[in-house]
Order: structure tokens, then C-alpha cells, then sequence
């Protein structure tokens, strides 16, 4: 399993648990986990960037000692909403995630953050060597080469949460990696799956936010919708599990209910299959070696009738193929590919820039990149940030 290092026998005592993002809807959905299994974690400390009102709702309900918020604004908002007793440390600002990722006194860290801004809490909890339950894909995205020396120098164990990466990990678990020939990540083809690209000229925001299958947050579904999402997590599932890049594909899979496939090499497919909910992977993550109940409804096969699979539109949606080639070119590549999306995606929802300015941007960036080094996190920070910044001027131009 590459650098997902061995974890002790479960523990008898609750695990204490930090967090991050924790009211986007995959700290919401942990939330959820959470309320079913309370006698099996202590929340020490939630973070929740800007939304003041429900993380007061979460904090008022588990009463953690620490909060995290991104202003001093939101602090100020969030400090007059807690209910009167309940006086926790709040901290503020990026470096306050890192703060609480890295607390000597937590057992899991949850990084639920989106994009590259969970970057650094990621990287400070692996560095502490924590359990971390890892829903922020662009971590590995941009530093899974640091990530891999980190967890073997630390012994940090890293648990995929995202649905696809959480399947294959259980389709592998038990088995010798040596025996995978191949990883298949699905995709539901997002809410223009069969469009051609004249259709994709009059998208808007409110076509692109509508997933078809899964109920997620706006840069992700975006994402999505244009398959970058796939291309990321093609990119994750190599710094992850360690097979080349050849051994990982994607299939298409409009019903959502096979979340990934591991084939061996006596071409055996151990697919996993489950409702399409967060607290599913969510739930196997928190409480892995153990798999905790959850009151989900069944998957009805029966209803179901059917599943298809169908090959990926690479010409029509070229992120996809973006991620791959990004992967190829070198380690520096997929934090220009990443940042340029993320700058793309944000002015597309803001109404700057039309749906398929979105590859397009991705792709002039990437061409117009050399590779650099990034064997340090300041670097990768470095020019996550430059590459930003000229995204942004030619948006502005």
C-alpha cells in the first residue's frame, strides 16, 4: 500500500479528532457519522473558514475546546452565536489549520478542505505523524511525491475519504499490491454526460452545479461537470497506491453505484458498490481497521435493474486528458494544471468566464510552463501562487 503505513490495533478509548472543513458537506456529512457513533470520538477542534453560523451550530452541539475561522470578521461573528458557557479557543487565519492539525493531542485529523489551501494543514499533520483521513485530493495532487517520504519518515497513516479512492482501497486491502495489474476509477460523466461541445457553449452556472448522483459543494461539482475532477483523481490514485500511471483508468458509470474497481492479475475485478452517500467512505476511514454501522438505506439491486459502463469523451471534455498529460510531463505540472483549474472554475462561477474558458485556461497554462523543481513545499507553494496570478490576468484581460 505504498505509504499508507501500518496502524496499531484499535484503541479501546475514543479517538480524539480535529476537523478541517468542517462545514463543507464533507464535514457535514462527518457530522452525521459522528451523531451515530458518539462514544467512538471526541471532537478536540473544528475549523470551518467562513461559515460562522453553522459551525456555531456544529461547536453548540459538540462542544469542542478549540474553533478555527478564517477572519477575524468571522470570529468576531462567531464568538456572539456560541451559547452561553461554551467559551472555546478560537483560532484564526490558514496558519490556525495548521495549528490544529499537528495538536500533540489528537488521534485523526479529518482534511476536508477544498482545493490547494489544504495543502499545508495535510502536510503539517502527516509531518506530526498523524491518522489522516484525507478528502483533499489537491494535497496529493500537488506534493503527493512529499507526502510519500513524509508518511515513511513519520509514520503517518493516510486514509482516502474520497468515494473512488476509499473503494479501491478497501477492494485492495488484504491482498499483496504486487498481485494488482490495474485500478479503474469510475465517473458518473457529470450533468453533461453525452453533450457535444456546441451544447457545452450555452452551459450555465446553475447546468453545472446540477450532479446528477451526488450532492457536493460548488467547486467540486464544477469539477465534475468537466471531468477535471476524474483527471485529479487519477493523479491521487498514483501518489497513493504507487502503480504507474499506465495501470489507472477511468470508465464512465452513470448509475454511481460502483465507486471503483481493483483488477488482479489473474484479471479477478473486485469491484465495491454502495448507496451513493459521503458517510459511506467517510465512516470506513474514521473507524479503519473496524467498519462502523451506518443507517443508510440499501442499495436496491432490484430497483436498480441495470448499470453501464462507457468509455470517457476526451475530446469533449479535455480536462481528463489535461491530468493525464500533466502527470507525464513532470512533477511541477500538476500544480500549474491544479491552480489554473481552480482559478478557471472560480471565475466561471462567478460569471467572468464562460464554461469552456475553463479547459482552455488549463490548457494555456500548462503550455506555457517548463518544469521546475518542486521538492520543497514553499516551492510548490510558490508557483501554486504564481500561476495563479497569471490565470487571473489573462481572465482580467
Amino acid at each position: 500500500m505504498t505509504y499508507i503505513s501500518p496502524l496499531t490495533p484499535h484503541q479501546q478509548e475514543a479517538r480524539k479528532l480535529v476537523i478541517l472543513g468542517s462545514t463543507g458537506s464533507i464535514g457535514c456529512s462527518t457530522i452525521k457519522v459522528l451523531a451515530e457513533h458518539p462514544n467512538r470520538f471526541e471532537v478536540l477542534a473544528l475549523a470551518g473558514a467562513r461559515n460562522a453560523r453553522r459551525l456555531a451550530e456544529q461547536a453548540a452541539a459538540l462542544r469542542p475546546p478549540f474553533l478555527a475561522v478564517l477572519t477575524d470578521e468571522v470570529a468576531a461573528e462567531l464568538k456572539a452565536l456560541l451559547p452561553a458557557g461554551y467559551t472555546p479557543a478560537i483560532l484564526v487565519g490558514p496558519q490556525a489549520y495548521v495549528d490544529l492539525a499537528r495538536m500533540p493531542e489528537a488521534d485523526i485529523v479529518l482534511a476536508a478542505q477544498v482545493g490547494a489551501a489544504g495543502l499545508p494543514p495535510a502536510f503539517a499533520a502527516a509531518k506530526a505523524g498523524k491518522i489522516i483521513a484525507l478528502a483533499n485530493k489537491e494535497a496529493l495532487v500537488l506534493a503527493g511525491h512529499l507526502f510519500r517520504q513524509v508518511c515513511h519518515e513519520t509514520g503517518a497513516v493516510l486514509l482516502p475519504v474520497d468515494s473512488e479512492h476509499n473503494a479501491l482501497f478497501q477492494g485492495m486491502w488484504g491482498h499483496d499490491s504486487k498481485d494488482i495489474r490495474r485500478l479503474v476509477i469510475t465517473a458518473s460523466g457529470g450533468p453533461f454526460r453525452g453533450k457535444s461541445l456546441e451544447d457545452l457553449r450555452q452551459v450555465t452556472r446553475e447546468q453545472a452545479l446540477a450532479h446528477p448522483n451526488w450532492s457536493m459543494g460548488a467547486k467540486i461539482s464544477i469539477d465534475s461537470a468537466t471531468l477535471m475532477n476524474k483527471g485529479l483523481e487519477v493523479i491521487e490514485a498514483f501518489h497513493l497506491f504507487g502503480l504507474p500511471l499506465e495501470n489507472i483508468d477511468v470508465v464512465v458509470h452513470p448509475q454511481s453505484v460502483i465507486h471503483s474497481i481493483v483488477e488482479y492479475v489473474d484479471r479477478s475485478m473486485l469491484a465495491h458498490m454502495g448507496p451513493t452517500d459521503m458517510m459511506l467512505p467517510i465512516a470506513y476511514a474514521l473507524g479503519w481497521p473496524d467498519r462502523l454501522p451506518l443507517s443508510l438505506e440499501p442499495l436496491d439491486l432490484v430497483a436498480l435493474g441495470q448499470i453501464s459502463f462507457e468509455a470517457p469523451a476526451m475530446d469533449i471534455f479535455p480536462c481528463l486528458r489535461y491530468a493525464f498529460d500533466a502527470l507525464r510531463a513532470g512533477q511541477s505540472f500538476p500544480v500549474v494544471l491544479n491552480a489554473a483549474n481552480e482559478i478557471a472554475v472560480d471565475a466561471f462561477l462567478g460569471g467572468r468566464i464562460a464554461f469552456l474558458d475553463i479547459p482552455a485556461l488549463v490548457e494555456r497554462a500548462l503550455e506555457a510552463h517548463t518544469d521546475t523543481d518542486v521538492t520543497s513545499l514553499d516551492a510548490i507553494l510558490a508557483l501554486d501562487s504564481t500561476t495563479r496570478a497569471t490565470v487571473r490576468s489573462w481572465i482580467g484581460n
